[in-house]
């Protein structure tokens, strides 16, 4: 390794590599069901490869290949799964907005990422693009659905902590 090879890229979050690969997976496999454990490894395999042996100019490469799945997930009819679409598209863009502060061009490089992701994520969650108003038909004030599930472990679940005032 090269002792010029900046490593500062490493250290913005784990949920990447810890996430991405059964998400990926789901989004990768022909089917609409739990991707087979085979292409959970590959996808596992290959993020380890890159977290330990690859460049930031690597990673972001991959992570772009993640937010075009992302985005062609959200432009599927809605009746496949958005789950794994919505947590690798929530992963990534987090990471993204992160790059701000490192030194190099990583942020502005993922600009158009970050814009393609939110306008997915906005679709996934609400049948909206992102534009205008939601055509969620979910009544006010009600919370998300939520449940166990290997895809949404990390997400919040049920109505919004109150926000101290003092």
């Amino acid at each position: 390794m090269s002792a010029r090879r900046s490593l500062v890229w490493l250290g913005l979050t784990p949920e990447p590599e810890q996430e991405l690969p059964a998400a990926v997976a789901a989004l990768r496999a022909p089917t609409d069901e739990t991707p087979p454990p085979g292409l959970v490894a590959a996808e596992r395999r290959r993020v380890e490869r890159l977290v330990l042996r690859g460049t930031q100019h690597g990673w972001l490469r991959y992570l772009a290949e993640v937010t075009d799945l992302v985005v062609a997930a959200a432009a599927k009819p809605a009746t496949t799964d958005p789950r794994p679409a919505l947590v690798a598209g929530e992963v990534v863009l987090d990471h993204h907005r992160m790059l701000i502060g490192l030194p190099g061009a990583g942020y502005a490089r993922t600009a158009l990422q970050r814009r393609d992701l939110e306008r997915a994520l906005a679709h996934l969650r609400t049948g909206d693009d992102g534009t205008g108003p939601s055509t969620t038909h979910r009544p006010p004030g009600s919370p998300a659905p939520c449940g166990p599930d290997p895809f949404l472990a990390s997400a919040p679940c049920g109505p919004p902590e109150p926000r101290s005032t003092a």
